[in-house]
């Protein structure tokens, strides 16, 4: 193990805590409040957030989709530029962080902001940005990742830079009150996967990453379980939390990490519309059937420690049935056809994605090629 940590977003977790971010932001700083489609302003964020604000300068920027599009947010960029703003406030779950990444680093570059996602320019400056998370499931809030997609070519792209890390999260577990269950199923799944995504690789012996994996593991696992209780306020602090350390880079430090089960979902969503978290729920299972041979051991450690599964040979094979078990208790469909797709509309075009944008070495071993991505897709249509 060799590696360098730090995660310098500053967290104010509880009931209450949008309040604080008055003290966060100095006073003679120019904000702008990014956000989504208005529900901060049915669910008493936004009164909370202008109050907060009351002594600050500040404007205001909304209508940032689910899966944020360049298009809409290279308008939130000319805003920031007419206005002179200095600090960008992301209200929202990740999709609203996500974007604003994009606007706070676009700001301050000269070309086109979709030189960044496409790997055209790397990021060297960005404004700062602060975060009120209202939709726990990515931990954009405190990390330096961003997905943005293309709406005109239908490409799904991320960044990755310290300078769009958030300076400081809200996670207030109140805020989720009004979230629709979609939403909270999305959470669960897609925390979910980003664990499998640092855990489900090798077997290297990095004792305190498995076993933060495993206790993340089996704390979405309770959650999923006890989905009926999610109005209750400890359902919603856990999921909240474990979402964010989910993704906040501390159980990927030291230790191979995959990501194809993103890399191939983003092609569905892009394409397809499909939810994020619901286009990893298809991908996942047939993919880890795919590299069965060099996850097993993982997979076997997973169905001990997370699933309490009874060793065997099949173990593994078991550890991935319990997975797709997990989802479809949540009503998460986990095949390409329960969307309505065919294998013409669907594997074509998605393999055809992949090999544009150049990922035809994917996994923590380089060894899913175009071809095993075809054969991902096609095993997930039953």
């Amino acid at each position: 193990m060799k590696f360098n940590y730090v995660n310098p977003t500053q967290i104010l977790f509880g009931q209450n805590q949008i309040v604080g971010i008055s003290g966060q932001i100095a006073p003679d700083s120019k904000v702008l409040v990014i956000y989504g489609g208005g529900s901060i302003k049915r669910n008493g964020v936004y009164d909370q957030v202008t109050s907060a604000l009351e002594n600050h300068n500040w404007v205001e920027f909304s209508g940032v989709e689910p899966n944020p599009t360049r298009e809409t947010l290279d308008k939130a960029v000319e805003l920031v530029r007419s206005e002179n703003v200095d600090y960008i406030l992301a209200v929202g779950g990740g999709s609203v962080i996500d974007g604003s990444k994009y606007v706070a680093a676009s700001a301050l570059y000269d070309g086109e902001g979709w030189d960044i996602p496409s790997g055209k320019h790397q990021v060297t400056q960005a404004l700062p940005i602060g975060a009120i998370l209202t939709l726990p499931a990515t931990g954009s809030e405190s990390n330096m990742g961003s997905v943005v997609t293309n709406a005109t070519t239908q490409e799904k792209l991320a960044f990755l830079s310290p300078f769009v890390q958030p300076k400081f999260a809200v996670m207030d577990p109140d805020v989720m009150k009004t979230l629709p269950e979609r939403q909270l199923v999305n959470g669960v799944v897609d925390a979910w996967v980003h664990v499998c995504e640092q855990y489900i690789t090798t077997t290297n012996n990095a004792y305190v990453q498995d076993g933060y994996a495993e206790a993340l593991l089996r704390s979405l696992l309770k959650l999923g379980q006890d989905f009926e209780n999610r109005d209750n306020d400890e359902w919603r602090a856990n999921l909240m939390w474990s979402a964010n350390q989910a993704l906040n880079g501390l159980i990927g430090v030291g230790v191979a990490q995959d990501w194809a089960t993103h890399m191939i979902g983003h092609e569905l969503t892009a394409a397809f519309g499909v939810d994020h978290a619901r286009s990893l729920a298809i991908v996942q299972p047939s993919l880890m059937r795919n590299q069965m041979a060099t996850k097993r051991a993982k997979l076997e450690q997973m169905g001990v420690n997370v699933f309490g599964l009874a060793k065997g040979d099949d173990l593994a094979e078991r550890t991935v049935d319990a997975i797709e078990a997990f989802y479809q208790s949540l009503e998460v469909a986990t095949t390409l056809t329960d969307h309505g797709l065919t294998t013409e509309q669907a594997v074509d075009k998605i393999v055809g994605q992949i090999e544009s944008h150049g990922m035809v070495a994917l996994g923590e071993h380089q060894a899913i090629t175009l071809t095993e991505s075809r054969q991902i897709l096609e095993a997930a249509i039953q």
